[in-house]
């Protein structure tokens, strides 16, 4: 019983160190974008001859981008703390999968334990048996 639930914490483990990958992969890629955006902020430029409007329509767009780096901000943050509640569980997890690996330890000492009781007893039976039969 106590090696299921072993089994099953350590399962539980990995799975949650799989989420914990695959958050920290959409943290990533949202960085990669913010660095992007930002960057297409900073080169986005006018023709050396245009109209006057053109500057107002570069203001709206690199503020489009601004506000697209927000979100992704925000959405980053979002991901920030799903991933300190998963980081939580996992902690969890190995604890409980150390304290039942811990008992399965004992366990174990414990049987090897009565095997080398049975053992001696039964050694110390043919050895009195022998004795007596001299």
């Amino acid at each position: 019983m106590i090696e299921k639930l072993y089994d099953l914490k350590k399962n539980q483990t990995d799975q949650l160190l799989m989420q914990k990958g695959q958050l920290l992969s959409k943290i990533e890629q949202i960085d990669s974008e913010m660095m992007f955006t930002q960057n297409k902020i900073d080169t986005a430029t006018l023709h050396k001859f245009g109209s006057i409007s053109d500057f107002s329509v570069l203001a709206m767009h690199k503020n489009t981008m601004k506000l697209h780096i927000t979100k992704l901000q925000s959405e980053r943050n979002a991901y920030n703390s799903q991933l300190e509640t998963l980081v939580e569980q996992i902690v969890e997890h190995q604890k409980e999968t150390e304290q039942f690996a811990y008992i399965l330890e004992e366990e174990k000492r414990e049987a090897l334990q009565k095997l080398l009781l049975a053992e001696q007893e039964a050694s110390d039976e043919y050895i009195q048996s022998k004795y007596i039969s001299r």
